[in-house]
């Protein structure tokens, strides 16, 4: 059920904004991480784009190990993802771990539906310059966690369970380490 924040003009308030996640930034666990005003606000969907995972400048992420998840023009195809209201205190973090200075990612306006059908404006973002490659299968568990956690549509958990991970078997960044079990210990005990 999408709470008031999908409302159409509520992100527009001084103090906060609506940003479109559809990468590990699904995990509540994982946007708090940094982000702590992120309150969820409703599941979405962009229409006309596609989820891909790649490397920026064929650089394999050193917190990841593997392709980092980004979007790109698709007339036909479709992102799931969630919408955060954030404090714009938080605007400086997110930018920062979304590697905006370094030119990873830029930030990009989108419109999205809710489930239903009203359309918000949202910051998400894009990377540029980067080169297809598999995500770790780490990286993948945690958009596939935040999916689940979140409710997006069956299918499209399927389709994000159905990516083909790369065969890294080492450890993530200590800090992602330690989100995952956390994650994995809600799991047991529910």
């Amino acid at each position: 059920m999408a709470s008031s924040c999908c409302e159409e003009g509520v992100g527009q308030e001084e103090e906060s904004f609506l940003y479109f996640a559809y990468g590990s930034n699904l995990l509540t666990e994982r946007i708090h991480h940094r982000n702590p005003s992120a309150t969820f606000c409703c599941v979405a969907r962009l229409q006309d784009f596609k989820l891909d995972f790649g490397n920026f400048q064929g650089k394999t992420s050193q917190r990841w190990h593997g392709g980092i998840a980004t979007i790109f023009q698709s007339p036909g195809d479709e992102v799931w993802g969630v919408v955060w209201k954030m404090n714009k205190s938080n605007l400086n973090s997110l930018d920062e771990q979304e590697g905006v200075k370094s030119g990873i990612y830029v930030v990009i306006e989108v419109k999205v539906s809710t489930q239903e059908g009203k359309e918000v404006t949202c910051r998400s973002y894009l990377m540029t310059n980067y080169e297809p490659a598999p995500p770790s299968p780490q990286y993948k568990k945690v958009i596939c966690m935040g999916a689940k956690e979140n409710g997006l549509p069956l299918e499209y958990q399927e389709r994000l369970k159905a990516i083909e991970p790369n065969d890294y078997k080492g450890k993530v960044s200590e800090e992602m380490e330690d989100i995952i079990k956390k994650e994995e210990q809600k799991l047991f005990r529910t």
